[in-house]
């Protein structure tokens, strides 16, 4: 065999090798899941993602309670004003007065416009839908700072 021909079969081999392997880009990491409420980007500064990690997991935390407490011959947790004051008195006694909403504004504000849409602005009596709206919120909210921090 010729040194043209064999220098053929070999470029063939490799072009056939190479054709076969498919792509060896790594692939890119998968995007979070897409939640109602993105906070990507919000969380700023040196606390962010301690914030994230933090707020995320007090929201998942005020969910099972509301939840829990919908399931009690008596609910304790009656109005939205008192859910409200649960989230504050949690927040607050988590933080120990420190306030991830003026750390984080743009968090603030996205989660107020949310919760407004979500739950509305009552403090009055709540129906066994709208504290159900209140446990799927503060879960969308922990799912949307949880995807904050990837």
């Amino acid at each position: 065999m010729s040194r043209y021909a064999l220098a053929a079969v070999f470029v063939l081999v490799a072009a056939a090798m190479w054709f076969a392997s498919g792509d060896r880009s790594p692939s890119p990491s998968p995007a979070p899941p897409q939640t109602a409420l993105d906070l990507r980007g919000l969380f700023v500064g040196p606390t962010a993602a301690d914030d994230a990690v933090t707020f995320g997991a007090l929201c998942d935390e005020l969910a099972e309670v509301i939840a829990y407490d919908g399931t009690l011959a008596s609910p304790r947790l009656k109005t939205g004003t008192q859910l409200d004051d649960l989230r504050v008195a949690a927040c607050d006694a988590r933080m120990r007065g420190l306030s991830i909403g003026a750390r984080q504004p743009k968090v603030r504000d996205a989660i107020k416009t949310y919760l407004d849409a979500k739950i509305g602005t009552g403090g009055g009596p709540v129906s066994v839908d709208a504290r159900r709206a209140w446990v799927d919120a503060f879960r969308e909210i922990a799912r949307a700072a949880a995807n904050a921090t990837r």
